[in-house]
């Protein structure tokens, strides 16, 4: 056979084989989706070596809302999506949520207006305390946010520690209820929604927002052992500027990606 018929015909079987593989693949992991919400925390051009896991760029924040927007994702804002979980309802294909935790003021100035530019709904944590620091948003531009109808605010309590560090029953229980109080009567509205600081949680905690009247609640360390269709520990992609190549970014949010890592972290902890 001439050598350009053996490579016509390369050209044929080699892409059909990974595509056939890629679809046993997935097949095989389709009670594995997990729904991607998105976490981010600073849009900002500038490195913080303290937080730089926790910063993407201004330039790759737009790739990425651009991609959510071009290829048809269905950006739902987090109460819906936890409605749809919490009442067993499908979810429509291809769909995400986008969050922000602790509140920088780069929310406001790089990213509201990206997201205003793509008609992107997301919700932002905000720790009480540091509102107005300097580094964060004031109350103004929370409000100005929320009014637009696409931002909406739920708690990330009141201070930024952990609250399993916490030892005492009294202050843990105004982490919890006093930030919801306080957000409800800076925005004039009700909210629904707790990010536990850093993501660390125990029963007690869980239960405790549960009381505080909250609807549904994010981490970031739920671990395998909890199921993602838990509305008070819903998992949560980090998002960094290692996905500013839009290949990992669109692999980070298929909805497999969490449950390949955590399964990862599983293995190496067995051995």
């Amino acid at each position: 056979m001439p050598k350009l018929k053996i490579l016509k015909k390369l050209l044929f079987i080699i892409p059909a084989v990974i595509l056939l593989l890629t679809a046993g693949f997935i097949l095989s992991l389709k009670d594995k989706y997990i729904v991607p919400i998105l976490m981010y925390h600073s849009v900002n051009k500038e490195v913080n070596p303290y937080i730089k896991s926790l910063i993407v760029s201004p330039e790759t924040f737009e790739r990425q809302m651009r991609f959510l927007k071009n290829h048809k994702y269905n950006v739902m804002p987090l109460a819906d999506l936890a409605r749809l979980i919490k009442e067993e309802k499908p979810l429509p294909a291809r769909t995400v949520a986008i969050t922000f935790d602790d509140g920088f003021k780069d929310n406001y100035t790089e990213a509201f207006g990206v997201l205003k530019k793509y008609r992107l709904p997301a919700t932002i944590f905000i720790i009480i305390n540091e509102v107005g620091r300097r580094d964060r948003l004031n109350w103004e531009e929370i409000k100005e946010m929320q009014d637009s109808g696409l931002v909406t605010f739920g708690s990330h309590a009141i201070g930024p520690d952990p609250l399993i560090k916490i030892t005492s029953a009294e202050e843990l229980r105004r982490q919890i209820f006093d930030s919801k109080m306080i957000l409800e009567d800076k925005l004039g509205t009700g909210v629904e929604s707790f990010s536990y600081p850093e993501g660390m949680f125990n029963d007690n905690i869980k239960q405790l927002v549960i009381d505080a009247g909250y609807k549904f609640a994010v981490g970031t360390k739920t671990g395998p052992d909890h199921s993602w269709k838990d509305v008070f520990l819903l998992k949560r992609l980090r998002i960094s500027e290692n996905c500013r190549n839009m290949f990992v970014f669109a692999a980070e949010i298929s909805g497999y990606y969490t449950y390949i890592k955590e399964n990862k972290k599983k293995t190496r902890r067995k051995r």
